[in-house]
């Protein structure tokens, strides 16, 4: 059990997103919350699992000197749809914008998840599959005036309404869709606590 191992560690989150949070306390794996202001932005040649690779890698460069009891979690999310990244939406009319892209597609939502200690650095990635079916312009009106998913990579939540009424297949793990591919953290985690 992992929770034997953890005894004389400190995981920190650098994370400000409830559902990560929420993840962690459902894993028993106790963390200490230290968010800290990054700028987002990567180059513009990165595709794909690269953007978040090299987010996840960027939001750890806010953290120097850590002890060697401490390990640093931070992750990124993008939806990815037609070659193009979605971040977090600016407002209403960017997130209808965002949703209207992935009604009646394919799109693949990709985490990355960087592990600090020890002076060593991985970085892990995870992309699930998730196919929109065509949804009407005032279902998605609907949806982001009453949810407001402006903290949400690609401008909405799958456990939420839209999930519901909206979402025809998932390939691939549905915890990464809500925002951390728990299984792989779970084993990596173990993995650099036995090290």
């Amino acid at each position: 059990m992992i929770q034997n191992l953890i005894k004389d560690h400190e995981i920190i989150l650098a994370s400000g997103s409830p559902r990560r949070q929420k993840f962690f306390e459902d894993l028993l794996i106790p963390v200490t919350i230290d968010v800290r202001s990054v700028d987002e932005i990567y180059p513009e040649i990165l595709e794909g699992r690269e953007i978040t690779d090299f987010l996840s890698k960027l939001k750890a460069e806010a953290f120097k000197n850590l002890q060697a009891n401490q390990i640093l979690i931070t992750s990124d999310t993008i939806v990815y749809c037609v070659a193009k990244a979605l971040g977090k939406p600016r407002d209403h009319d960017h997130a209808v914008e965002m949703i209207n892209m992935l009604s009646g597609k394919e799109h693949e939502v990709i985490t990355s998840v960087c592990f600090t200690y020890r002076e060593k650095q991985e970085v892990l990635n995870y992309t699930t599959k998730v196919t929109f079916a065509d949804l009407t312009q005032e279902e998605i009106e609907f949806y982001v005036a009453n949810y407001k998913p402006f903290d949400k990579a690609g401008g909405y939540a799958i456990q939420e309404w839209i999930g519901l009424i909206g979402i025809e297949s998932i390939s691939g793990s549905y915890f990464n869709v809500v925002g951390l591919p728990t299984n792989l953290v779970y084993k990596t985690l173990k993995r650099i606590l036995k090290e």
